[in-house]
């Protein structure tokens, strides 16, 4: 048994034990309150959140309007009715137990509209927002406006520093605490820099620690510091307990939540996890945020490794090697050397005869088919990020610098699929990389799927 004190979050002496936010509509009021009602702080996704009707069905977001601003429009109107759906039945399912948080990314679309929307009818039923995904600046000014605490998301002490600097110290009551999130570790996005190598992983002791170093010296000590990412047996992580260097901790689990009762995933979802073995889950460059992510993978990372795999550079005239022509479509043609010439030739061969630009001025080869899903998926945008390297889709009224990349997908589409049971081969399968650990761990023996309360039971053993 990993002994385990109460821990001040969003106003209140709760559980040092938090549950992930996972959108879209994969961690949702009923999980959230769940976990809430056994003590901890539960966390439900305000990122396109599922409503329903006055009857209680599901009501299916369809976008009837004709260009992209009016459908971005319709994509916040949505995203509120969720968000205030989700926090009701969250509050409802907590039973007055715990905290409730609320988790939404800053590099989502119209996040600023979403989170005031949501706050000003339920400002009274969350307790505090979480939020990562970029650099969320007006974050504290937005929670303090609705008197709501605060949990920034971050993965280097460089990272807080800044945001603290900039804006957080005008409104020090309501930080609750702050979310280290490994980004070597944590599933879907990740806070990966240009200075850091994806595939060499740093110490997360070292860097809460820095992390800790500098919230002191903004006489942060006292915050709690959550750590997320790669958190699964509390035995692991015992002697962060009480331990005068990092002061006070808490443990975000985001993959272990989705293996239970009260977790909305499909089935099919359930049991692909307990089959997955170390190293299945990978980060990746595809999602059109441009963050690294880290997802299960399937024939839909497969998919998007070989488009890019059939990718050639090209010139629009010949110079240096850049001197075999190759027809693209109609009587227009690209420049490419001699050897890529062949494996074009190669790929048309075996049925990629679609080619479409990149704005890094090379050309990826495709199925006709492909080629009019990924188009259509362009036009059928609604801007659900502040910015999107498919569609090239930006905020209204932001200057747009380059043309939309075939190379990555729309991650509203698949997550909306994923978590409304679409295929789990066919969309994106987000998880953290200790994924694999369901198969082993004898808690899960013979596909047990546990209610939140027994998994809470066995985490609070360090198992």
């Amino acid at each position: 048994m990993v002994s385990l004190s109460p821990i001040f979050i969003s106003g209140k002496a709760i559980d040092p034990l938090v549950e992930g936010g996972k959108g879209i509509s994969v961690s949702n009021g009923i999980s959230a309150g769940a976990w809430a009602a056994c003590g901890g702080a539960g966390t439900f996704s305000a990122v396109n959140a599922d409503y329903y009707d006055e009857k209680g069905n599901l009501v299916p977001i369809v976008y009837r309007e004709r260009t992209r601003t009016l459908r971005h429009m319709e994509l916040i109107r949505h995203a509120i009715r969720g968000g205030i759906a989700q926090a009701r039945i969250a509050h409802e399912e907590s039973r007055g137990r715990g905290r409730i948080h609320m988790n939404v990314l800053w590099e989502m679309g119209g996040v600023e509209q979403i989170i005031h929307g949501v706050l000003e009818k339920c400002h009274s039923l969350i307790h505090g927002i979480t939020c990562g995904a970029g650099m969320p600046y007006r974050l504290a000014q937005i929670a303090a406006q609705y008197k709501v605490f605060y949990l920034p998301i971050v993965s280097s002490a460089r990272a807080f520093s800044a945001l603290w600097r900039r804006a957080y110290s005008k409104y020090a009551e309501w930080m609750s605490a702050v979310v280290y999130e490994d980004p070597w570790k944590a599933g879907g996005h990740n806070g990966l820099s240009n200075q850091e190598d994806p595939l060499c992983p740093e110490s997360p002791y070292e860097r809460v620690r820095s992390l800790r170093e500098k919230m002191r010296t903004f006489n942060l000590g006292h915050i709690p510091i959550i750590m997320a990412g790669g958190v699964w047996y509390l035995r692991d992580w015992a002697h962060w307990l009480n331990n005068p260097e990092l002061g006070p901790i808490a443990f975000q689990f985001g993959t272990r939540p989705l293996l239970t009762q009260e977790s909305p995933i499909s089935n099919e979802w359930k049991k692909r996890l307990l089959t997955l073995s170390a190293g299945d889950v990978t980060l990746n460059t595809f999602s059109p945020t441009g963050f690294y992510s880290s997802a299960v993978r399937n024939s839909f990372l497969q998919e998007l490794q070989e488009r890019s795999e059939r990718q050639v550079e090209y010139r629009m005239t010949p110079r240096d090697s850049f001197n075999t022509f190759i027809l693209l479509s109609g009587n227009r043609g690209v420049y490419v050397t001699s050897s890529d010439a062949k494996k074009v030739t190669e790929w048309q061969s075996l049925g990629w005869t679609a080619p479409l630009k990149t704005p890094d001025q090379t050309v990826i080869f495709v199925t006709p088919e492909k080629m009019m899903e990924i188009r259509q998926d362009q036009i059928n945008c609604m801007g659900c990020l502040s910015a999107c390297k498919f569609s090239n889709w930006k905020q209204p009224n932001a200057s747009i610098a380059q043309k939309p990349d075939p190379r990555s997908f729309c991650i509203q589409k698949t997550l909306q699929n994923i978590a409304h049971n679409g295929s789990i081969e066919d969309n994106l399968l987000f998880a953290g990389h200790n994924a694999y650990l369901f198969k082993d761990d004898p808690f899960y023996a013979n596909g047990f799927v546990p209610s939140v309360q027994q998994l809470l039971d066995r985490i609070r053993t360090g198992n």
